[in-house]
């Protein structure tokens, strides 16, 4: 169903941090089919990761229209017909999207999946709901699958993820028809060509590996003796957010702060910003599971998967075994670039020889169908109050819905515009959140190991 200028596509993307907004609207443009003019509508789902406007201009993706809501707001805004302030039609007839992406957590995906077949109840003309992972599956793969199931599509970022997520479902007895491969909606950028002057080497930090205090300052201290060898390179820390931003996971000992009691070399630099504009000047890619690694094999820099602290599926980098990019910070002062196994960059999706302008195209393909279909049925869920009875029942009441997707009795009523006065407390109480992770939970960690 290729729409026109005077009927565009309309899409709606629901997302819980910075990350996945960047996720979750980039998929939108990718998987519209050939030709569409596309309406896009971003809700931004309020909680502890709502990312800043900092963080959203630095993700750079933009949208028609984008509001921060609730869970229910967001149901509610789905249910809407036609003229809807979420961007229906002008005509006052038919359904508000045709495309909803769910880009969340995946608890907040089972919600809102049980939440939209709840308030769809028996419509059949309700929009086509697409989910997936904003980055590479390292952890927790059964359960965050399982979660996302029920959707029409559930997005798989690779060939071996999508081997992965049929096998999860086949194996549970669940319909597994929804995987479909595609490749990180975010790949792109000029390929490597050569060394750039002054050499640079980035560490791109992750918000949440490692955990603790000693790995973190191990890898900073290791970072700036690389700099001190190589005082004619230039070492960049690309940090995802500044202290007191939250993104996909919590940060308790942002690098920022143990930098602060440092004597950093001339050399070595923290830096944010677009990864993609930070790779335009890179030769040599270094992490510990970042899903930067795979942006940086997609263009053909050099990149590392560092060994020092082990290969433990609790790191991430156990992803990258048969990689070939794994090494050790020793090995990377002594001078080894190490090279990626083909067979293994073309198993993640990543396309670095090329292919990437087709690996949307079964995706495309099946919305297109979908949305000529003119009728769906109800969205399928695995887990039901049956299939699940001591498990799902909490992960809805997270969100104020009932075990049959229903809101809850006293469940918050919507909130159109918050007031100035509202927004500062909601400010003020994520503030709070925030320093609450960052300063006071290590304290008190620490206390309880005395």
């Amino acid at each position: 169903m290729p729409a026109s200028t005077t009927n565009p596509l309309r899409i709606a993307v629901l997302a819980d941090s910075d990350t996945r907004w960047k996720w979750g609207a980039l998929t939108a443009h990718r998987i519209a089919p050939a030709n569409s003019d596309i309406r896009l509508d971003g809700y931004l789902l309020r909680g502890r990761a709502t990312p800043t406007a900092r963080q959203l201009d630095e993700v750079g993706v933009r949208a028609d229209t984008l509001r921060e809501v609730t869970g229910l707001e967001f149901l509610r805004a789905m249910t809407e017909r036609g003229g809807t302030e979420g961007g229906g039609t002008d005509d006052g007839e038919g359904k508000a999207y045709d495309l909803v992406v769910l880009s969340l957590v995946g608890g907040g995906v089972q919600a809102m999946l049980h939440g939209l077949r709840n308030a769809w109840g028996d419509r059949t003309d309700r929009p086509v709901v697409v989910t997936g992972y904003v980055g590479v599956v390292y952890e927790k793969l059964a359960d965050g699958l399982l979660l996302r199931h029920g959707a029409d599509l559930v997005l798989a970022n690779s060939r071996q993820d999508a081997d992965r997520f049929r096998a999860v479902y086949e194996g549970v007895g669940a319909d597994a028809s929804s995987v479909t491969e595609v490749a990180l909606p975010f790949l792109g950028g000029a390929a490597y060509t050569g060394t750039h002057d002054p050499y640079t080497v980035v560490f791109a930090a992750q918000p949440s590996v490692p955990e603790s205090r000693k790995d973190r300052t191990y890898l900073l201290e290791r970072l700036v003796r690389h700099a001190r060898l190589h005082p004619g390179r230039e070492v960049l820390l690309k940090l995802r957010s500044k202290p007191g931003e939250h993104t996909t996971h919590i940060e308790e000992l942002p690098y920022q702060k143990l930098a602060q009691r440092t004597d950093l070399p001339a050399n070595l630099k923290l830096v944010y910003g677009h990864m993609g504009e930070v790779l335009d000047r890179t030769d040599l890619l270094v992490t510990i599971s970042s899903t930067a690694a795979l942006e940086s094999l997609h263009r053909r820099v050099p990149t590392v998967v560092l060994t020092d602290l082990g290969v433990r599926e609790s790191l991430g980098n156990h992803h990258f075994v048969g990689s070939g990019c794994l090494a050790s910070w020793d090995e990377l002062d002594a001078g080894r670039e190490p090279a990626p196994d083909p067979d293994w960059v073309a198993r993640q999706g990543v396309a670095a020889q090329g292919g990437y302008e087709t690996a949307f195209d079964t995706a495309r393909e099946r919305i297109a169908q979908l949305l000529d279909a003119g009728t769906l049925p109800p969205l399928d869920p695995y887990y039901t109050p049956v299939t699940a009875p001591g498990y799902l029942p909490g992960i809805l009441a997270r969100h104020h819905l009932g075990p049959d997707g229903a809101p809850l009795p006293g469940a918050p009523a919507a909130d159109k515009e918050a007031g100035p006065v509202r927004q500062i407390v909601r400010r003020a109480a994520r503030g709070a959140y925030r320093h609450g992770v960052q300063r006071v939970a290590p304290v008190i960690r620490r206390m309880g190991e005395l």
